[in-house]
């Protein structure tokens, strides 16, 4: 009898195999901090100091719907900015037009913090005490926010409106 021979037939001319990828379920994760230094992301990191601060000095016994406003506009502002710094709108491949998307959470939050710094302004100028000039601050503060919400707002009507119209063209 016979013993089976076996051929082996090696190509030196072909490219080795890709290593299997290394990592977790995290490898999508790119930390991109330099959004942070652009007009846009300048204004977040303004918007949630100003943000804590209006938190901080907003009584809420007196003033709820101020709270209210700062907190909400806190969380959706941090929650942007988490989309921004880990970029998430990258990595997601989902049909989610999102600076439609911020525009409408940011213009959203300037009318609300519009109305909650002229809500606290009407409700403290009746008193005045220790207790209602931490309110005041707040309203102060309030009225700053706003202003960086309004510019933030107006930043993204224009990349929307840049990117619609280059849509259209294409």
């Amino acid at each position: 009898m016979m013993a089976p021979e076996t051929v082996v037939t090696v190509d030196h001319n072909k490219p080795a195999a890709a290593p299997p990828p290394q990592g977790g379920a995290l490898d999508w994760i790119k930390i991109n901090v330099d959004y942070f230094k652009t007009p846009p992301g300048l204004l977040k990191i303004i918007q949630l100091i100003l943000g804590i601060l209006c938190m901080g000095l907003g009584s809420p016994w007196y003033s709820t719907w101020f709270v209210f406003v700062a907190v909400t506009s806190f969380i959706t502002t941090l929650m942007w900015s988490f989309v921004y710094l880990l970029s998430i709108r990258e990595a997601l491949k989902l049909p989610i037009n999102w600076v439609l998307s911020e525009l409408i959470s940011t213009a959203l939050e300037t009318v609300m913090y519009l109305l909650a710094f002229i809500v606290l302004f009407a409700a403290t100028g009746t008193y005045y005490g220790p207790r209602y000039g931490s309110n005041v601050a707040a309203a102060v503060f309030g009225i700053f926010n706003t202003i960086a919400y309004g510019a933030s707002s107006f930043l993204l009507f224009r990349e929307h409106r840049a990117s619609s119209t280059a849509t259209q063209a294409a």
